[in-house]
C-alpha cells in the first residue's frame, strides 16, 4: 500500500506519526492490558516484533504495533535501503523510544534482510516490502513459525497467489495469526454496512460497482550513481513486477470490497480494458493509468470496477451495491446508507482501521485464538491480478485460466542483485498483448 507517510520528509514523517499515533496511545494500551491472559503471560510476556520493509506503510504498521500492546518491543528491522531503514528507525523512536530496541547488529540491509529479521528471534513480523516480494517473504515467515501482519496486495502474479494460499494453509495448521493489510475490512463503518448486506437487507445482490479515482503519486528522480535495479526499486510502484500495477497495488481495496459484498463468492469471468493516456513518460515504468473491468458471477450478477490515476481529474472512492430489495451506498469516509425496503444508516463509532488491524492481531496472539485472513486476502489479490490480465489483453478470461496462469513477472528471489538487468513485461496494449 502507498501511504502518504512515504512521501513526507523525515520531519514530516515524525510529525505525522506523532499526531496519528501518540494521540491514542494511552487509551489503546489501557485496553490491551486486559487482554494479556495469565496463560500467555506464563509463557512469554514480551512480544518481539520485526519490521520487513521500512517505507511509509511499514513505519506506520510498526508504530501501530507499538500502540496495540504495552508489552510489544521492536527488535529487528530490514530493508534494501539503509537510508530508508534509518528514517523509519528515527520516526519509531519518536513514537515509542523505550520500546524500540533495535541494536545496530539487528538493522539488516539487502535483499536477504527479510531472512535475517526472521532469524533474529522475533515473535511477530510485519511484511511491508513492495508486493512482488510478498509471497516469498510470507512463505519464509510461516516456515519460521512467526505471527504475521501482511500488507496488501499479497502477490503480483498467479504463481505468487498460489504460494500465498499454500502458506496460509500451513499458518492455519501451525496456529499462527495472519492478519491482512486489507484495512477496509477492519473499519467499523464498513463492517456494519457489509454485515447488513450479507444478512440479506438488500435481498439478492445483483450488481456491485466500485470506483477508485485519484491523481498522481510520488516519483523519485533517478540519480547518476543508481543502477537500473536501484532506480526500479526506488520507484517500485511504477513497475508491475514489483507492484502488480496500480489496480493490484491500490485499487485492489475496491475489488476486495466488491468481493466482500458478494460473500467472497468468486466470479466466473472477467472482461476489461485499460491503458496509458497521461502517464506516458518512461519515469512511469510499465504500468497503466486507467482500467475498466466487468466481473460476471455464476448467478448472473455483475461486478464493475473503474479506476484511474490521472492528474487534474476528480476523486472518487465508492461502492454501490444494488439488490432486489434495496441499495447500499458507500462513500468511503462519509456515507454508509441502505435505501429501499430496509432503510438504514450508520451512525456508530468511528475507528482508525489501520490501528484496529494491529489491535486485533495482538489480542489474538495474547488470547491464543489465531486470526487467519489468508484465503480471502489471496483471492482478493487474485481478483485484481485477473482484472489486470483482462485489462492488459482486452480478452475475456475465466477464473480458472487466471488462477492457473504460469506467467511470473519478476526474477527468482535468489537472483536479486543491484546489477541485475530486469526489464519486466513490455507496456501492454489491449488486443495485442497476449494472456499467458
Amino acid at each position: 500500500m502507498v501511504k502518504n507517510v512515504e512521501t513526507l520528509n523525515t520531519t514530516g514523517r515524525r510529525s505525522f506519526l506523532k499526531k496519528s499515533s501518540l494521540a491514542i496511545l494511552g487509551s489503546t494500551l489501557a485496553y490491551h492490558n486486559s487482554l494479556a491472559t495469565p496463560l500467555f503471560a506464563a509463557k512469554k510476556n514480551t512480544l518481539k516484533v520485526g519490521l520487513i520493509g521500512c517505507g511509509g506503510r511499514g513505519t506506520g504498521a510498526a508504530a501501530q504495533a507499538l500502540q496495540a500492546d504495552p508489552d510489544v518491543i521492536i527488535t529487528a528491522m530490514g530493508d534494501v535501503f539503509e537510508d530508508r531503514l534509518e528514517e523509519a528507525y528515527a520516526a519509531l523512536v519518536d513514537v515509542g523510544a523505550d520500546r524500540v530496541k533495535v541494536e545496530k547488529k539487528n538493522k539488516y540491509i539487502g535483499f536477504d534482510a527479510y531472512q535475517q529479521v526472521l532469524d533474529s528471534g522475533v515473535d511477530v513480523v510485519l511484511l511491508a516490502t513492495p508486493p512482488g516480494f510478498r509471497p516469498d517473504h510470507l512463505t519464509a515467515a510461516v516456515k519460521a513459525g512467526k505471527h504475521i501482519f501482511c500488507e496488501k496486495p499479497v502477490a503480483v502474479d498467479a504463481p505468487g497467489v498460489r504460494k500465498v494460499l499454500a502458506a496460509a494453509k500451513i499458518a492455519s495448521e501451525k496456529n499462527l495469526s495472519l492478519v491482512s493489510g486489507f484495512c477496509f475490512r477492519y473499519d467499523f463503518s464498513n463492517r456494519a454496512i457489509f454485515g447488513k448486506i450479507l444478512e440479506g437487507n438488500l435481498g439478492e445482490v445483483r450488481s456491485v460497482s466500485t470506483f477508485r479515482n485519484g491523481g498522481e503519486l510520488w516519483t523519485k528522480p533517478r540519480q547518476p550513481e543508481w543502477t537500473e535495479m536501484t532506480n526500479q526499486m526506488r520507484n517500485w510502484y511504477y513497475y508491475n513486477w514489483l507492484s502488480g500495477d496500480f489496480i493490484v497495488e491500490q485499487s485492489v481495496h475496491s475489488i476486495d470490497m466488491m468481493s466482500w459484498a458478494m460473500g467472497d463468492e468468486l466470479p466466473i469471468r472477467a472482461t476489461g480494458t485499460g491503458g496509458r493516456q497521461v502517464r506516458v513518460d518512461p519515469v512511469y515504468g510499465n504500468i497503466f493509468d486507467h482500467f475498466a473491468i466487468e466481473f460476471e458471477y455464476e448467478n448472473g450478477a455483475k461486478g464493475f470496477h473503474f479506476t484511474r490515476q490521472q492528474a487534474g481529474t476528480s476523486n472518487r472512492n465508492s461502492v454501490d451495491v444494488l439488490g432486489t430489495d434495496g441499495n447500499a451506498i458507500i462513500n468511503i469516509g462519509s456515507k454508509y446508507e441502505i435505501t429501499g425496503k430496509n432503510k438504514w444508516r450508520y451512525d456508530g463509532k468511528k475507528n482508525n482501521m489501520y490501528q484496529t488491524q494491529h489491535d486485533e492481531l495482538f489480542a489474538a496472539i495474547r488470547e491464543g485464538k489465531p486470526i487467519n485472513d489468508g484465503k480471502w486476502m489471496a483471492n482478493s489479490t487474485m481478483l485484481a491480478i485477473w482484472a489486470r490480465m483482462a485489462g492488459y489483453s482486452g480478452q475475456t478470461i475465466s477464473w480458472e485460466q487466471a488462477l492457473n496462469s504460469n506467467q511470473v513477472l519478476g526474477p527468482k528471489i535468489e537472483d536479486y542483485d543491484w546489477n541485475l538487468q530486469w526489464e519486466g513485461p513490455a507496456i501492454a496494449i489491449p488486443g495485442s498483448t497476449k494472456f499467458v
